[in-house]
């Protein structure tokens, strides 16, 4: 592929310790890329592996001038490998895959038809028959995406599959890290990309390797969720919630202590400090002073940050 030649896809491929599988998956990219023909480059992220995923890279690239790659020095995890190569792509449509073979570049003209032609931002991949396991893998991403549907309105079915397609804008609008590449999707609607698809993809059984799950991503990807949700509506006023917060516990412990003050002058039945309320009115007073003082200062730091006044603009007319 010429240097100035227009990029039509940009296939993204994450990886870890990936020797075996490269081969056949660079192969495979390159004939459906020249069966449609397509324009195209393949961006292989490896991700600190310990294997020879990089000398795979190396060759294949030194043949096929298409054959991008980006080596990180240690691991830091997929979101910062899709991050890093989101910076590099240059084509109209990414392609996002992972590199075990599991998923099909067969389902590439399909979702670049759906970018182009249906005119959806982004594309997520649905493995609804799935060759993982049961109790480690598919019960757990059952709940967690139930959960994210609910929490972000958006209904996939699938949120982490690994294969997903997008337009370009919504690559360049978004930054990635610590778990959120299984959240993306929300990202991209935060970002005011809301046209997004789902289409079911196939899912192969793993042909090499050993998959690089572990249980501490479901926990860190619930957190990330949780930042995700609260960035995306007070990331620029956290004074709305924290603040409101604030007022509404301080309010219920002053209307607390003004009853017990009442109670102790008109019924003089109880000292104030021998009640158990009390110590509840003085907790929220003082939680809902800390809450307040919270969503002030969180609002200096957004006052004062250089992405205060940073928003995507998608045109202009001047």
């Amino acid at each position: 592929m010429n240097s100035n030649e227009h990029v039509q896809i940009s296939v993204v491929v994450p990886l870890f310790n990936e020797s075996e599988s490269l081969p056949e998956l660079f192969e495979w990219i390159d004939k459906v890329m020249k069966t449609n023909q397509f324009t195209y480059e393949v961006i292989a992220v490896d991700d600190g592996s310990t294997d020879d995923s990089w000398a795979v890279i190396e060759k294949f690239s030194a043949k096929n001038n298409c054959i991008k790659g980006i080596k990180f020095q240690r691991n830091y995890g997929k979101s910062p490998a899709l991050n890093e190569a989101f910076k590099m792509v240059k084509g109209d449509v990414i392609i996002t895959m992972d590199a075990d073979l599991q998923d099909s570049p067969d389902e590439i003209p399909s979702l670049y038809k759906m970018i182009t032609e249906d005119k959806f931002d982004l594309v997520s991949g649905w493995k609804q028959k799935r060759f993982d396991n049961t109790f480690t893998k598919n019960i757990p991403s059952k709940f967690f995406n139930s959960m994210t549907r609910k929490m972000s309105g958006i209904k996939l079915n699938d949120f982490n599959c690994g294969l997903k397609a997008y337009k370009k804008q919504v690559v360049k609008s978004i930054e990635i890290y610590g778990e959120m590449h299984r959240y993306i999707p929300v990202l991209a609607k935060w970002a005011g990309f809301r046209k997004i698809g789902e289409k079911v993809v196939q899912h192969r059984a793993r042909k090499y390797g050993v998959t690089k799950f572990g249980w501490d991503r479901f926990v860190n990807g619930f957190l990330d969720l949780l930042n995700i949700m609260f960035i995306g509506k007070f990331g620029k006023r956290p004074m709305h919630l924290f603040g409101l917060l604030g007022v509404i516990a301080f309010f219920f412990g002053f209307a607390i202590s003004i009853y017990l003050g009442f109670a102790k002058f008109a019924f003089n039945q109880y000292s104030m400090t021998e009640r158990p309320i009390f110590y509840i009115a003085l907790v929220m007073m003082v939680i809902g002073t800390q809450l307040f003082l919270a969503g002030f200062v969180g609002e200096l730091v957004t006052r004062n940050s250089s992405e205060r006044n940073h928003y995507l603009v998608e045109k202009k007319i001047v």
